[in-house]
């Protein structure tokens, strides 16, 4: 295999750790993809126990329908992949890892981020936990799994993570949002996808029909969760010590939930004195979004529209419209 020491691996983490930062380098470029199964080898070894295989009662009806919204999952992943590789390590994923069904883009405004040591780190376990989750629905999904679209994670005057600032009030008409200038611009962008994430899984979670894809779902959404927890506490540490990040996360939820109907289900990292690192309602259960309220926020809309903001061009596959909240 591919000799991958050219990039710093962290140190005293587990096996399986080790050898899914192994596979975000292959991933991103270091080594060219043979496809989602060879993918899932090099990060695992055999493909048992990785790809689920559908039960014999399933039925051609119920696996359509669950690639489909496994494909909506994909896109997704595809946006976080992307964002955490390059922030990371400065180059996105593989030819071997974006192609597929339906038109295949490519990804505009991606950088290497100006982070310290930790967030560094940080960075390099998510995107090596993304990159997984596109090789893994890949593989499961098989010739049916959906291309890449078109990702816009730029930083200038034309990027996505611009608007979404400028949209939420953190800058102004004519000033730019950097989400690789700093530790902070970092996590305030990676806030902005990865609460989204862990909704969408929640709301998709009904949509699946068949038992070994839900369960499937449900790891996937575990990791998400496990990133946005993290992700809310760096941003909560930052806030103890600048007081006007509270207030910076806050703006960025009030956006999501101006994006995506009501109620209003969105929360942010609270204040000094108390936080709120799980978001959660009164019954401790993280909130779900339908895939038009997740289109809202990715394409940065609360029409009802087919691309926009992160996805230029829109997504791939059968579920692509936004919903109507406005």
């Amino acid at each position: 295999m591919t000799d991958f020491s050219s990039h710093q691996v962290v140190d005293a983490i587990a096996a399986r750790r080790a050898e899914r930062r192994t596979f975000l380098r292959y991933a991103g470029g270091a080594a060219a993809a043979s496809g989602g199964l060879a993918l899932l080898s090099a990060c695992g070894g055999s493909n048992t126990g990785n790809t689920p295989a559908p039960s014999p009662s399933a039925s051609a009806t119920d696996l359509t329908a669950d690639f489909n919204v496994l494909n909506f999952a994909l896109n997704l992943e595809y946006l976080e992949a992307q964002f955490y590789s390059y922030a990371a390590y400065g180059t996105g994923l593989s030819a071997g890892l974006t192609g597929g069904v339906g038109t295949l883009g490519t990804v505009t405004g991606g950088q290497k981020a100006t982070l310290s040591d930790t967030v560094t780190k940080y960075a390099r376990e998510i995107a090596a936990d993304e990159a997984a989750h596109v090789g893994f629905l890949r593989a499961t999904i098989g010739s049916s799994a959906i291309a890449m679209p078109a990702i816009n994670i730029g930083g200038d005057a034309n990027g996505a993570f611009t608007a979404a600032a400028l949209a939420a009030g953190l800058i102004q008409q004519g000033q730019t949002f950097n989400p690789y200038a700093s530790d902070v611009n970092f996590l305030l962008a990676a806030f902005l996808l990865e609460d989204v994430g862990v909704s969408a899984y929640k709301g998709a979670a009904p949509l699946l029909q068949t038992k070994v894809y839900i369960e499937a779902a449900a790891g996937i959404l575990a990791t998400e969760a496990y990133h946005a927890g993290l992700i809310r506490t760096l941003l909560y540490r930052q806030g103890v010590s600048t007081n006007t990040i509270f207030a910076q996360v806050q703006q960025l939820s009030d956006a999501r939930d101006s994006l995506d109907g009501l109620p209003d289900i969105d929360q942010g990292i609270g204040n000094a004195t108390t936080s709120n690192i799980v978001p959660t309602d009164s019954n401790g259960i993280v909130f779900s979004r339908s895939t038009g309220q997740v289109l809202n926020i990715a394409y940065l809309n609360k029409s009802q529209v087919k691309s926009g903001g992160f996805f230029p061009s829109g997504v791939n596959g059968t579920i692509f419209n936004s919903a109507s909240n406005g």
